[in-house]
């Protein structure tokens, strides 16, 4: 694991600014889609039993957010040589951009359908990510568990309603 990987020359701050900045432009890409539907859309949806309530998304996703940054920090952070940091880079930036992309297509598009093509495919992003970034870091690999059990959770609610609204 990361014991014996070298870590990338420079500061690490530089590597800190890229981790967290393309973070940011997601959540804001997310929040961009979500927040205009919310009112109205979205609370005539017919919803499950386990819907959480609304006010636990933002706590959630801000956290979730924060351990996707710390996560990609830590893998930037590697030597550009080791074998698998390119790829485990690649796998974590296609996640996150399904991740913004879900809510143009649930929220955006008024779509549960289109949401579900989205998720799923970007849960399994996920559990490629942690299982790249648990051969490079397994503490970055770690962050991202939360990430897929949330996902998971999501993915059942997006299902049910488009289920109860189709």
């Amino acid at each position: 694991m990361s014991s014996h990987i070298e870590k990338q020359p420079g500061s690490p701050w530089i590597y800190a600014a890229l981790a967290i900045f393309t973070v940011i432009i997601a959540l804001l890409l997310g929040q961009w889609a979500t927040f205009p539907n919310l009112a109205g859309w979205y609370a005539h949806l017919v919803k499950p039993g386990f819907n959480p309530p609304n006010w636990i998304f933002g706590p959630m996703w801000t956290l979730l957010y924060a351990l996707m940054a710390y996560s990609s920090w830590r893998i930037w952070r590697l030597s550009s040589d080791v074998p698998g940091r390119s790829t485990a880079l690649l796998l974590f930036y296609a996640q996150l951009s399904l991740n913004a992309l879900w809510s143009w297509m649930f929220f955006g598009l008024n779509n549960p359908m289109a949401g579900l093509i989205d998720i799923v495919p970007q849960w399994l992003l996920i559990l490629a990510t942690i299982h790249a970034f648990r051969k490079l870091d397994a503490q970055a690999a770690y962050c991202l568990v939360p990430l897929a059990a949330w996902v998971a959770f999501a993915m059942l609610l997006n299902f049910e309603i488009w289920r109860l609204n189709g």
